[in-house]
């Protein structure tokens, strides 16, 4: 086998393993169970992380075109006006996570890039589902649209982004910017979930994979019921799809190369490419799904967080 972990990841995972007990993994297709143990491990990883007493938020209340209020948290550094903005999916799988899970993770990149954000509580699969995801996301970036004057930031200097199921969602957002004719400058998509039909196990990955094949499986078949790996399914929801890549908001993409994601991300960035888009692709070597998440000091999470505050330093 060519493929192993990067050393300093192997070391925080070594540690784990024998710091914790072993984790029953949920049964294929239980999207309970799923959400339950994601849930965890995000608060978990989110005790590890650090504050940013830096960062103030402040809370909106967004109401959807079918009549439900979402929550939206508005980020933004102390002494910081960039002009710009980023409207903010978090990770979960499309089942998991939610805004108080993922403070730690938003304010980090707000303290450390001077950017502000707005996450989005969009409603999960299976309760909202399809293009629902989406939809909730890209109705905060028309809400930001709407109060830009009023937040001191430019409509036009607006991206989204995503980590994740988070940033599946993103890609779908700049898909319905793009169709519905919504100024968006960047797509920043963090081992983006794109491909509902990523269900056939590689073997070379399996033994590395954090989010496992059945896990995909489980989110999908969450969002998608039926129609999932079928030919009914919508670009918006799973942008993988999508078969007209002219005119979309120009990317970052970045994936590990132990990530389940890996071969549908690099293939989104070709696609890109071959449209004309210019794509930022970051495939790191020893990586699995949300390394940055475990190990936090290792030096491939430090060259992948300043790649992704450069980038928002730069919108």
């Amino acid at each position: 086998m060519t493929f192993k972990f990067d050393s300093e990841i192997q070391a925080v995972l070594d540690e784990i393993s024998k710091n914790s007990e072993e984790i029953t993994l949920p049964k294929r297709g239980d999207w309970k169970a799923l959400r339950e143990m994601v849930n965890a491990i995000i608060e978990h990883t989110g005790t590890q992380a650090p504050s940013f007493s830096d960062v103030e938020i402040k809370t909106f209340n967004l109401t959807t075109k079918d009549d439900v209020e979402i929550e939206l948290r508005w980020y933004t550094k102390k002494g910081s006006n960039p002009g710009s903005a980023v409207v903010y999916a978090h990770g979960g799988g499309m089942v998991c996570g939610n805004l108080d899970m993922y403070d730690p993770t938003v304010s980090h990149y707000v303290s450390l890039s001077g950017v502000p954000f707005l996450a989005v509580e969009y409603r999960l699969a299976p309760e909202n589902s399809g293009t629902g995801l989406v939809e909730d996301t890209y109705a905060a970036i028309t809400w930001l649209i709407e109060h830009a004057s009023e937040l001191g930031i430019e409509s036009n200097r607006i991206a989204v982004m995503g980590d994740s199921a988070g940033g599946g969602i993103a890609a779908g957002v700049a898909i319905l910017a793009r169709d519905r004719e919504t100024p968006l400058l960047k797509q920043i998509l963090i081992y983006p979930m794109l491909d509902d039909r990523n269900l056939e196990p590689d073997m070379n990955i399996v033994p590395f994979a954090s989010w496992t094949y059945d896990n995909n499986y489980t989110g999908w078949k969450a969002l998608l019921g039926e129609d999932l790996a079928g030919d009914n399914v919508s670009s918006i929801a799973a942008p993988a799809r999508n078969t007209n890549f002219e005119g979309l908001a120009p990317a970052y993409i970045e994936v590990g190369e132990l990530d389940i994601f890996r071969d549908e991300d690099v293939d989104y960035a070709k696609k890109l490419w071959q449209s004309g888009i210019s794509v930022e692709l970051h495939v790191h070597p020893g990586a699995q799904h949300a390394f940055e998440q475990v190990a936090r000091s290792a030096q491939v999470t430090q060259r992948s967080m300043s790649d992704r505050i450069r980038v928002l330093q730069s919108l």
